[in-house]
């Protein structure tokens, strides 16, 4: 991370020329877009709109869609574009603000890009230029990227009277879903002083010490959120210039403030602090509250794993959001309860109960896994994570309602599911034959203990709602949560990742994570045996980054701070890429932003060291006895439902 800065209060990020041989790009995202900016600041490198989706066909999957990128400026002074010099860019956390400064002859220039939060389908693009020289023609022109995902794409100039003004928009739209489905993009540039030259082409003369400023507005729509997309995305930057560029920022920082509510607080230790506030502010990036949907793995700064939702959201990111967030965390459940029925006909298709989640879930619900992998098919554990995702979410907020009106109908459904799909052998244990665990290498076995272990918890929760309910629940629940086989293996007391386990490489925890997040190994010393011994089989460069985030949180509440920041360091710092703390989805990869990397680093840190706990038995939060290492002199834990200190 050579030339990385941070600013003393740790909420902006900084990088530099010194970072240009390991940079890697920041992001800015308001939950329905994200915007991924290239080094020149000036345009996206590339952009997503959340609920634009590519339905399967044939040998393809359903996948988000690359979007247009609306905002794509080039820049020139007396007509060069160069040399430029003394180029630094910054993430400011605190609002999602991404600002490249650099310098033409005769010129600075400054150019920061945000999507809003108020207006979730706009972007909002200031770009400021100083004279440092007499007579600096300055010309800006702005052009949409259109990526070559998308087909019959067109741009065109839009001219029309609203109110007592003209108005010139550039508007550029696209297909995909074979036409089926349209994405416009509408941009409009204005500023003082500014001549038109055209709809998308602005200049102005500057004196020496001269400053003028260019606000460029654009809307990002598709027919997957407008049935009238184009008419759409003009009402959306009319609305923003009516607004006015002050009103707007105003409300979008007051809602990245109430965002900030929750937060993580480390003295002692700057650079974790960083770190920490990186892994949330991408998290926040992807998320808007209220919009019933879930997280992906990249959130919205990639198509990696095209968007799909995984466990990493119930299991990973979840957790954290119900401390921090809890209407995020809401939106999270919410998304699974939205797709029961897909996941109830899922079921039936494949001959059982209940209901059966896709391990790779698409917008809709649907299974979306390439069949290349048997991970489609066979990884069932995220019926019981969804579940057990569904009960934090309850018991985080205490909501009754809800419980009984939309998470029932899934606890118990779940529950349904892993009766038909388990089999009771002849001395009463129970087993899951034929499935893939956490450890994804492991392909097809028999008594996975995650597995195993996680439909416990899952079948305990259904139990548990049912009693607040007051409804009846099937014995067999009960019988199955007692009763779930478990191997060793031969001749010690550790646990067997699956019947037949000999040793082999690990993708990622698999029996670590009975401990935490499933709290199954209760003595100090089942926990530490089980953890050493799998610690050593983990794939260290292709394994994902949250392995060693489950096992610091065991090791901070058994009371060793210390192992506990060894854990966490191996967590995160491996995957660490540029100057903005990005992180990839293992050290061997460049795969950014892997949001679920920082879920397992905030665990780490918020049910760790913090010692905070969702309490699972009777509701609420807890905080449960916890050590820190040396090098944090406290931790605080800022949410909603109070604040807790270490």
């Amino acid at each position: 991370m050579a030339g990385t800065a941070f600013s003393k209060s740790l909420w902006t990020l900084t990088a530099t020329d010194a970072d240009s041989s390991c940079y890697s790009p920041p992001m800015t995202g308001n939950g329905q877009l994200g915007t991924v900016v290239d080094r020149s600041g000036l345009r996206a490198a590339r952009m997503f709109s959340a609920n634009a989706v590519s339905r399967g066909r044939e040998s393809k999957v359903s996948s988000i869609v690359e979007a247009i990128c609306p905002i794509n400026l080039t820049v020139n002074a007396n007509g060069s574009d160069g040399p430029q010099t003394e180029w630094s860019q910054t993430l400011d956390m605190r609002i999602g603000e991404v600002s490249t400064s650099y310098c033409l002859p005769g010129l600075k220039i400054t150019n920061r890009i945000v999507n809003l939060r108020p207006l979730p389908f706009v972007t909002s693009d200031v770009l400021t230029v100083k004279a440092t020289a007499d007579n600096m023609k300055v010309t800006v022109s702005n052009t949409p990227a259109v990526p070559k995902s998308l087909s019959a794409s067109m741009v065109s100039e839009r001219r029309f009277h609203a109110g007592k003004n003209e108005w010139r928009f550039i508007r550029a739209e696209s297909g995909f879903n074979q036409q089926r489905d349209v994405m416009v993009a509408t941009v409009g540039m204005d500023g003082d002083g500014w001549d038109r030259l055209s709809a998308d082409s602005m200049t102005i003369t500057l004196k020496k010490g001269q400053e003028a400023t260019l606000w460029i507005v654009s809307s990002l729509i598709s027919s997957a959120d407008f049935t009238d997309p184009w008419n759409e995305s003009e009402r959306q930057v009319l609305y923003a210039v009516s607004t006015g560029r002050e009103t707007l920022m105003r409300r979008h920082r007051a809602a990245w403030n109430r965002l900030w509510e929750g937060d993580i607080i480390i003295e002692g230790d700057p650079l974790l602090q960083s770190h920490a506030r990186a892994a949330l502010y991408n998290l926040y990036a992807s998320a808007a509250p209220g919009s019933g949907r879930s997280i992906a793995p990249m959130g919205l700064s990639s198509t990696h794993y095209y968007g799909h939702i995984f466990w990493d959201a119930d299991t990973w990111m979840l957790p954290v959001m119900a401390i921090l967030q809890p209407d995020i965390a809401r939106d999270m459940a919410d998304y699974r309860i939205a797709t029961l029925a897909q996941a109830r006909k899922r079921a039936a298709a494949y001959g059982y109960s209940g209901a059966m989640f896709p391990w790779e879930s698409d917008d809709l619900g649907e299974e979306s896994t390439p069949t290349f992998a048997l991970t489609g098919p066979l990884e069932h554990h995220v019926t019981a994570d969804v579940a057990i995702g569904a009960w934090l979410c309850y018991c985080s907020t205490g909501d009754i309602d809800w419980l009984r009106d939309k998470a029932w109908p899934l606890l118990k459904d779940c529950a349904d599911f892993w009766v038909s799909r388990a089999e009771k052998g002849n001395d009463g244990l129970y087993s899951i034959k034929g499935v893939v665990g956490a450890d994804e290498y492991a392909i097809g076995v028999n008594d996975n203990a995650f597995t195993n272990g996680a439909v416990m918890r899952s079948l305990e929760y259904a139990r548990r709602a049912a009693a607040l309910l007051g409804h009846k629940t099937d014995p067999l629940w009960e019988d199955m949560e007692k009763h779930m086989r478990f191997h060793h293996i031969p001749g010690t007391e550790i646990i067997s990742e699956y019947e037949g386990y000999a040793g082999e490489t690990i993708k990622q925890a698999d029996v670590a994570l009975l401990a935490y997040p499933l709290n199954l190994l209760k003595t100090p010393e089942e926990i530490e045996r089980n953890l050493t011994y799998y610690d050593a089989k983990i794939d260290s460069v292709n394994g994902p980054a949250m392995s060693h985030s489950a096992m610091a949180v065991n090791y901070a509440r058994l009371g060793d701070g210390e192992k506990a920041a060894r854990l966490v360091a191996r967590a995160y710092q491996p995957n660490l890429r540029g100057a903005f703390h990005n992180l990839s989805e293992s050290p061997g990869n460049d795969h950014v932003y892997f949001v679920t990397g920082a879920g397992g680093l905030l665990q780490s840190l918020v049910f760790g060291f913090a010692g905070v706990e969702i309490d699972t038995e009777n509701g609420g939060l807890k905080q449960c006895p916890s050590a820190l290492p040396k090098s944090i002199e406290s931790i605080t834990v800022k949410s909603p439902h109070g604040v807790f200190i270490r």
